[in-house]
């Protein structure tokens, strides 16, 4: 439940940041009326992404065997490289959205275009709505199907919420602490998909680190084990191999997110001065 929950509030958040921006362009414009379409293009885009995640959910369902835990393999795989991209991606871009997407929807309203605004919308929470479809089909390999749905509900209004105060105009929401912290939650979660992935791949092994599975409230059955593998990918006894890859992900994804480049100092000739001529 905690790892749908982050997931849906960070990947909610995002696509809820993005209408709230493009809505209170368009109620500024002379085309208020407008507004709508970019409603139009949102359900549209969360249509989609339940549909693709519906798909997915039925497909993987129907799988057995190895080729059930391979392809479940490749998702955590996957996930954890999409999320990656994700975090780096706006943490780069992040101060440029608002004036990308204001001039998007500006093009839209200027030239009538409710098909071009709408597609503003639709684009921006499809991306994210799919992008959730698979995160959370890599959660549901620990975590039931009633958690993931919970976690993921739960998420999504809180993600609202957020949506609005925003649309709203309130200073409240430190954008840069949410993404921050959010963003590293995100990063030890993709850590655990490493771990898990090479899980799958692996099978059983009897080659461990540690073994604490004796430990009941530890155990991957425990609700402190559930908590722990969804945020962090805990597994109570974990193969070398698990083990080196997440700390082979974690560390140096971490370094390079709180990493920030020194602005380069560009070094200017000295400037030649003329003698200055003073008259009698």
């Amino acid at each position: 439940m905690s790892a749908s929950f982050l997931i849906t509030l960070r990947e909610g958040f995002e696509a809820a940041l993005i209408v709230a921006i493009v809505l209170a362009f368009v109620k500024r414009s002379s085309r208020p009326e407008m507004s709508r379409d970019v409603w139009v293009g949102t359900l549209a885009g969360i249509g989609l992404a339940c549909v693709v995640g519906w798909i997915l959910h039925v497909t993987l369902d129907g799988l057995e065997g190895s080729a059930r835990t391979n392809t479940f393999a490749a998702i955590c795989f996957a996930a954890c490289a999409l999320l990656t991209w994700m975090i780096f991606w706006m943490r780069t871009h992040a101060r440029h959205i608002k004036k990308e997407l204001e001039g998007k929807a500006g093009v839209a309203v200027a030239g009538g275009s409710a098909i071009g605004l709408a597609m503003v919308a639709f684009l921006a929470v499809a991306r994210e709505g799919l992008e959730t479809a698979l995160f959370l089909i890599s959660t549901t390999t620990s975590d039931s199907g009633a958690d993931v749905l919970i976690g993921a509900l739960l998420g999504l209004v809180a993600a609202g919420v957020l949506g609005v105060l925003v649309y709203k105009g309130s200073s409240r929401i430190n954008m840069r602490s949410f993404f921050q912290v959010t963003g590293v939650l995100i990063i030890i979660f993709a850590a655990g998909l490493v771990s898990k992935g090479i899980a799958f791949l692996q099978g059983q092994t009897s080659v461990v680190v540690y073994n604490v599975s004796g430990i009941h409230w530890l155990t991957a059955q425990s609700e402190v084990g559930k908590f722990l593998a969804g945020i962090f990918g805990w597994d109570p006894a974990p193969s070398i191999l698990q083990f080196v890859g997440y700390w082979a992900y974690l560390v140096p994804a971490l370094v390079f997110f709180f990493w920030s480049p020194k602005p380069k100092v560009v070094e200017t000739a000295p400037t030649q001065t003329s003698p200055v001529t003073v008259g009698s």
